[in-house]
C-alpha cells in the first residue's frame, strides 16, 4: 500500500471485479505530431487493458502548459497523467502538493535505470530527495537556416558560429525586396513578446551556450550576473539595432514564407517543415552562436526537456504508473521518433536494431543527435518562472527596445531574481 506524503490522499483502487472500467485522465502536448503518437499509444493500450480507459485532452494551444495546470490546481481540476511538463515548473507544483512523488513506486528506480543514461534521473530529482516527473523526452535547441537563402547571400553556416561572423553574415541576408526602402527578408527571427518561457529559447539558449553550459542558478543563488549574459544580450540588442531582427510579428510561418533566413528552433519543427516547405526549399541545422569558438570547446545549448508527471488528485496512482511506464516503453520511444522527430531519453536508441530505419525517416535529426551530449535543462526553483518573467522584461527594454544597456539590463534581472530567491 502507497502513502501519499503530499497534497491529497491518494492510494490504489483495486479493478478486479470493478463493473465498469476505470478510467484515468490524461493531458499531452496540443503539438498535431504528439497527439497522433498519443493515439496510437492509447490505442494499443485500450487493446490489452479495456479495463483501464484514458481518456485524452490535449493541453490548449492558446496558453502555456505552466499557466494550465496551475489553474487546474487551484480550481482542483487536475487530470490523473500529464505529458507536457516542464521541469522549470515542477519546484511550484510541488510547493502545491499536485504531483506525487514517482520515486514510492516499488519499481520505479529499477525502471528508470533502464531506460536512462547515467546522471539524467539525478538532474530532475528534486530538493527533498524525491522524483516527481518522469524524464521523457529532450529537444536540443539548434540554428535552423535556410540553405537557399544563404547561398544566395554568399554566407556559409559556419560563418554563423560566432556573434561577430553572425552578425558579419547578417548584413548580406537583409534585403530590402520591394524597393520602399524597408527591409521585407531578415537574418533571423526573434520574439519580441516579454513572456517568460519565450526567453527558454532565444536569451536562455545563448546563455547557456556563451557560458559552457551553465545555468542560470548555482545551489539556489543567482549566477547569471556575469559576462556571458551580458554578451548574450549585447548580441540580441545588435540584431535589433542593425535591423537584423525584425520589431514585429507575421501571419503563417516567416521561415518558411522565406521572410527569415534563420531560427532557433528543435527537432520538432522537422515534420512541421516536411509537410509545409515550398517546392525546393533546402533547410538545415547547426549550433547556435557563441561570442568566439575556442578549440575542442563544445557549444552547449539548452535541452527543452518535457517530462511525465502523475498528480495527486488520482484516485489510481498504481494504474496510472503502469500507463507512463506503457507511454515509455523502447516501442513507444521509437514510435515517439517515427511520429514526432522528438528525441527521448534513452540509454540504447542509437544501439536499437531497429534504430536505422528510423534515423532514415527523419535524415535531419542527425545534428540534434550529435547536439544531445552537451545540453542542459533548467534549475529546479518555485522561481524560477518569475526570474525569467524578470529577464523578459530586460530584453524587452534592452534588446528589443535599446532602451537600457546590456550591462544594466542584467543587472536590474539579477537584483530581482536575487529578491525573489531570499523570500
Amino acid at each position: 500500500m502507497l502513502v501519499a506524503t503530499v497534497g491529497a490522499a491518494w492510494g490504489p483502487t483495486p479493478v478486479r471485479g470493478a463493473e465498469r472500467p476505470v478510467t484515468l485522465t490524461f493531458w499531452p502536448s496540443s503539438n498535431p505530431e504528439e497527439i497522433a503518437f498519443a493515439r496510437a499509444v492509447i490505442a494499443d493500450w485500450h487493446a490489452l487493458r479495456p479495463d483501464v480507459r484514458i481518456e485524452m485532452q490535449p493541453l490548449p494551444a492558446s496558453r502555456s502548459t505552466e499557466e494550465v495546470l496551475l489553474a487546474a490546481i487551484a480550481g482542483r481540476t487536475t487530470p490523473d497523467i500529464v505529458a507536457n511538463i516542464y521541469p522549470g515548473a515542477v519546484a511550484q507544483y510541488v510547493e502545491s502538493g499536485a504531483l506525487i512523488p514517482l520515486d514510492r513506486f516499488p519499481d520505479f528506480e529499477q525502471v528508470m535505470a533502464e531506460r536512462l543514461p547515467p546522471g539524467v534521473l539525478e538532474s530532475f530529482r528534486s530538493p527533498d530527495g524525491h522524483v516527481y516527473q518522469v524524464p521523457w523526452k529532450t529537444n536540443p535547441i539548434m540554428l535552423g537556416y535556410n540553405v537557399g537563402m544563404l547561398r544566395e547571400a554568399g554566407v556559409a553556416p559556419e560563418q554563423l558560429a560566432t556573434y561577430e561572423g553572425f552578425l558579419e553574415a547578417g548584413s548580406r541576408l537583409v534585403a530590402d525586396l520591394n524597393g520602399d526602402g524597408q527591409p521585407d527578408r531578415w537574418t533571423i527571427l526573434l520574439n519580441i513578446e516579454p513572456t517568460w518561457w519565450q526567453r527558454l529559447f532565444d536569451f536562455y539558449t545563448l546563455y547557456v551556450a556563451a557560458s559552457g553550459g551553465r545555468t542560470l542558478l548555482d545551489d539556489g543563488r543567482v549566477a547569471f550576473a556575469n559576462d556571458s549574459a551580458v554578451q548574450v544580450m549585447a548580441f540580441l540588442a545588435e540584431l535589433f539595432a542593425r535591423g537584423l531582427a525584425p520589431r514585429s510579428t507575421f501571419p503563417g510561418d516567416p521561415f518558411l514564407g522565406g521572410r527569415v533566413a534563420t531560427v532557433l528552433t528543435g527537432p520538432w519543427s522537422i515534420p512541421y517543415w516536411e509537410a509545409n516547405k515550398p517546392a525546393g526549399m533546402s533547410y538545415g541545422f547547426r549550433s547556435v552562436p557563441v561570442p568566439s569558438l575556442e578549440p575542442g570547446r563544445p557549444v552547449w545549448t539548452y535541452g527543452d526537456p518535457k517530462n511525465i508527471g502523475i498528480f495527486t488528485s488520482t484516485r489510481h496512482p498504481e494504474l496510472a504508473w503502469e500507463f507512463v511506464k506503457f507511454y515509455i516503453s523502447r516501442e513507444n520511444d521509437l514510435r515517439l521518433v517515427r511520429i514526432t522527430s522528438q528525441i527521448p531519453f534513452r540509454r540504447d536508441l542509437l544501439e536499437d536494431p531497429e534504430w536505422p530505419a528510423v534515423a532514415s525517416q527523419w535524415p535531419q535529426l542527425r545534428p540534434f543527435l550529435e547536439q544531445m551530449r552537451y545540453t542542459v535543462g533548467v534549475d529546479s526553483s518555485p522561481h524560477l518562472v518569475a526570474i525569467l518573467d524578470a529577464i523578459s522584461s530586460e530584453y524587452q527594454y534592452a534588446a528589443v527596445l535599446g532602451m537600457a544597456s546590456p550591462e544594466e539590463a542584467i543587472r536590474n534581472a539579477a537584483e530581482a531574481a536575487e529578491e525573489l530567491l531570499s523570500w
